[in-house]
């Protein structure tokens, strides 16, 4: 009668033990997602970005392949609620940089991204409004990355210093994949490279001539007085609060470079 009266208890304890063992396992498949994910693309971007931050997009078509298997891979590991900010925040911007290399590719040679018609059901869609990037089974265009996640939910104005539109005046395209654990520095370091480029920026003590993206995005950088707190915050020269303040225009080439025979490291940090 004991041993009768037992079973159902250790039925129940077997029950309860089998249930528990998925639900005990999901941590650890998390928590190696946000930095593992970039490795590849690390690979990628120092086998196939100059020194000065061009690309060498007849390098990236010959892995290409590479290149798709870590888009697929961000596919399927969407930042969580579990994910430290900063590391959801470079998800994205190596998912947008990434994502502009491989729509180059699939029209290359084009002079311009400005330059691509994707082919949709009603007619064509720019490269920045089509709808095919894949996370976690919601599908994103590059301005959708940019206007609807990187700029509100991250409010962090040194993202325009990191994605790169494939654009002779877009920023210097980072040689490794932003990490979360140096979000801070790598950014930090894209403003300063940034505003020492002189075909981008040209900044005096008493007169800057800016990219356009500081005009653009002024809403984020501020103006006036602001804009040169922000400047300052980055340049090796001293701007005066009064500065006089003109905008460059923006130069949409393909922001193509071939590497050298003796090419090596890339930009290190």
């Amino acid at each position: 009668m004991k041993n009768s009266s037992a079973l159902p208890w250790l039925l129940a304890l077997l029950l309860w033990v089998a249930a528990s063992r998925p639900a005990l396992a999901r941590p650890a498949e998390d928590t190696k997602a946000p930095n593992l994910l970039h490795s590849t693309w690390t690979d990628l971007l120092r086998k196939h970005v100059t020194h000065e931050g061009l690309v060498d997009y007849e390098g990236f078509i010959e892995d290409e392949d590479q290149l798709d298997a870590y888009l697929q891979n961000l596919r399927k590991t969407p930042p969580t609620t579990a994910w430290a900010k900063p590391d959801a925040e470079a998800y994205w911007l190596n998912l947008y940089n990434a994502a502009t290399i491989y729509t180059v590719l699939q029209y290359y040679p084009v002079a311009s991204m400005n330059e691509i018609r994707v082919k949709v059901l009603k007619g064509y869609k720019s490269a920045w409004e089509d709808n095919w990037i894949n996370v976690g089974g919601k599908l994103y265009s590059l301005n959708t990355i940019e206007k609807e996640v990187l700029r509100p939910q991250f409010q962090d104005p040194r993202v325009h210093f990191a994605l790169v539109c494939a654009a002779t005046s877009s920023p210097p395209l980072l040689n490794e994949a932003y990490d979360g654990a140096r979000l801070n520095q790598q950014l930090d370091a894209q403003a300063r490279l940034f505003l020492a480029h002189s075909t981008l920026n040209q900044l005096t003590p008493t007169k800057v001539r800016l990219s356009s993206l500081f005009d653009w995005y002024a809403a984020e950088f501020g103006e006036g007085e602001k804009l040169i707190a922000f400047l300052n915050r980055y340049s090796t020269a001293k701007i005066e609060p009064k500065a006089t303040v003109e905008f460059l225009s923006f130069n949409w080439a393909l922001n193509y470079g071939k590497h050298s025979a003796d090419t090596q490291a890339l930009r290190q940090r």
